[in-house]
């Protein structure tokens, strides 16, 4: 060893000799109180009486030499000897409970929130809510914790449970198979106390609630494209709500936007379309006309049919617009209707259009009923050509804007509280106004839950303004897994924020050893460690408080998951069997006078414009 290195181990030495003293000390004087106040407490219990010994090194070198019976004369041996074990016991338990408090307090990571920051959204805080929030649920003592808030998953590492309230709207960004379906939309669905809306491109979660839907209410299926091939066994009135110009607009909205990425993009083609759409709409509902009237009118544009029933309905107006846009030059107006055609495209798969034709035997779907039971509607359509993506987003919008009227009916909020899962929004639900409405679904009881891959795939829907406008008024958002834009992480990154950490400098010289310490501002969550979240886990962002790690709890880790699994397996095995026979191909039955309609509205759309 050289004499640097010895001078270094003396003076570490000499550091550390006060401590080890210390150290030594305390654990004899731990040792012998805890055996001098169990022998004690030993004899007494035995029937000694309370006698204790000398607190001194004296008793202590007596005990070891001679036995219990030096300090404890008379006393039973075994009592002294159960009173000694009992209290060492109590205080290994309490060293245990102490340490691994500690080790939890130290685990959850720094600078994010504790579960003192984020009572609001744990049991009792969010209990408090819910009482004010639901009129029903005033006076009672006991709630169940599902009717108290929507849950979002376990404070890291140790919990509590946190739950969002019933005025919140919520926002999730998460890479595929992150746990989107297992963790949010199914338990969502399952807790639901009223009605339910899930959109979805798959027939997982289906297939996973479906069941347990079925025992609360009634289930609705709208599958035009045969994701989960249920069959048809309801039908909705595409144009209930287009006898209003601002119903028709919307309705026409949907279908533009099914084929139109960015709605901050609309071009001259787009926006006349949707104009000439609107006004096809508003004659067809008004003049009590069919979709595949209205087909017919977009085939051949010199069709004066929608013009003349805009006039007898005192549409004015907007007859004469659409009789402008007719009479317009040759080119600007088959541009306009080719347009409208592509967007409405969906439409001419008579698969499709049964589904929004009037049939009489079978049941109607009436949004404005459904939201006032705890009925479930499950919207399922595919991604790319071919989608239904257009009738998806109006239905959807008809049930959670019926639900605004049912809330201002009820004195301003539903109750119990409508859940609406849009999965798969950017792809199969696009509502181009869902970022104005999200702060007001939630203040009348419409609990919208939109899943996301990523932020990017939002601004492609609704354009970065829109996408910055739904991001502000979710009031709840969950950042899972793989979350690969670099921009978008760095700027969580900075909203998580900075923390103070300290670096100590040690100095030796010759007069001895001086600490000092200097501050550095860190990231808490630098964006390498959002981007590597483990699956199953969620960066929360809750309205008011500081950023939070939650571990999900996926329904399959619930109770009663077995029950739920084996419905869900029963329910998959029904849907494989139904596509195998839609792939053998059942005999075709005779053509309904709807597919009649509509072979002759085809035939139609492919004459030649005058």
């Amino acid at each position: 060893m050289s004499g640097g290195t010895a001078a270094k181990g003396r003076m570490y030495g000499g550091e550390l000799m006060p401590w080890a003293i210390v150290l030594v000390a305390g654990g004899f004087l731990v040792l012998f109180g805890g055996v001098w106040l169990g022998g004690t407490l030993g004899a007494a219990v035995t029937g000694s009486g309370w006698h204790p010994p000398a607190f001194g090194l004296a008793s202590f070198g007596a005990l070891l030499t001679e036995g219990p019976d030096a300090l404890w004369p008379g006393a039973s041996t075994t009592g002294v000897t159960a009173g000694i074990v009992v209290v060492f016991g109590v205080v290994v338990t309490l060293v245990v409970l102490t340490v691994r408090k500690a080790v939890s307090y130290l685990a959850q990571p720094k600078g994010l929130a504790r579960q003192r920051d984020l009572a609001a959204l744990a049991p009792d805080g969010i209990a408090a809510r819910a009482r004010e929030l639901r009129p029903s649920l005033k006076g009672r003592t006991e709630l169940h914790p599902d009717e108290t808030g929507n849950l979002l998953g376990d404070l890291a590492p140790k919990g509590p449970e946190l739950r969002s309230s019933f005025e919140d709207v919520e926002l999730d960004l998460m890479a595929p198979r992150a746990g989107k379906s297992t963790g949010i939309a199914v338990p969502r669905v399952l807790r639901a106390q009223g009605a339910v809306l899930l959109t979805s491109n798959k027939s997982d979660v289906y297939a996973v609630t479906r069941a347990e839907r079925a025992r609360k209410g009634r289930v609705w299926t709208f599958d035009p494209q045969g994701i989960a091939h249920a069959p048809r066994e309801m039908w909705w009135n595409i144009l209930a709500d287009c006898h209003t110009i601002e119903g028709a607009r919307r309705l026409a909205g949907h279908f533009v936007a099914s084929v139109n990425d960015d709605q901050s993009k609309k071009d001259f083609w787009i926006s006349a379309a949707q104009n000439t759409l609107t006004a096809l709409f508003l004659a067809a509902a008004r003049g009590r006309a069919s979709v595949l009237d209205l087909l017919t009118w977009l085939a051949d544009p010199a069709d004066r049919t929608p013009v003349d029933l805009l006039r007898d309905v005192n549409m004015v107006a907007m007859a004469e617009q659409l009789q402008g846009t007719v009479r317009g030059a040759v080119e600007t107006r088959d541009g306009i209707y080719e347009t409208a055609r592509q967007c409405v495209a969906c439409l001419l798969d008579p698969e499709i259009v049964a589904w929004v034709t009037p049939d009489p035997h079978l049941p109607e779907f009436r949004p404005h009923e459904h939201v006032l039971g705890k009925d479930t509607l499950y919207l399922l359509s595919k991604d790319g050509g071919g989608s239904a993506a257009g009738v998806i987003a109006g239905l959807a919008d008809a049930t959670m804007r019926a639900g605004v009227v049912a809330a201002e009916r009820m004195g301003g909020r539903l109750d119990p509280p409508m859940t609406a899962v849009l999965d798969e929004a950017a792809n199969v639900c696009r509502i181009s106004d869902l970022p104005d409405l999200y702060s007001h679904f939630g203040s009348r009881g419409i609990n919208v839950v939109t899943l996301l891959q990523s932020y990017r795939q939002g601004s492609r829907v609704w354009g970065e303004a829109g996408m910055d406008a739904l991001w502000s008024a979710a009031t709840i958002k969950l950042l899972g897994a793989g979350l690969d834009d670099a921009d978008f992480v760095e700027k969580i990154s900075k909203l998580v924020g900075n923390s103070d950490i300290r670096t100590p400098s040690v100095t030796r010289s010759k007069e001895g050893v001086s600490r000092s310490y200097s501050y550095r501002l860190d990231p808490v969550l630098p964006a390498d460690r959002i981007r590597a979240l483990p699956k199953g886990t969620a960066l929360l962002l809750a309205t008011g408080v500081r950023p939070a790690l939650i571990r999900l709890r996926p329904w399959y880790l619930e109770p009663g998951a077995a029950a739920i699994s084996a419905a869900a397996k029963a329910e998959t095995a029904a849907i494989t069997e139904r596509a195998t026979r839609s792939w053998t191909g059942p005999a075709s039955p005779a053509p309904t006078e709807a597919a009649s309609r509509w072979q002759r509205s085809a035939v139609t759309l492919n004459k030649p414009t005058p």
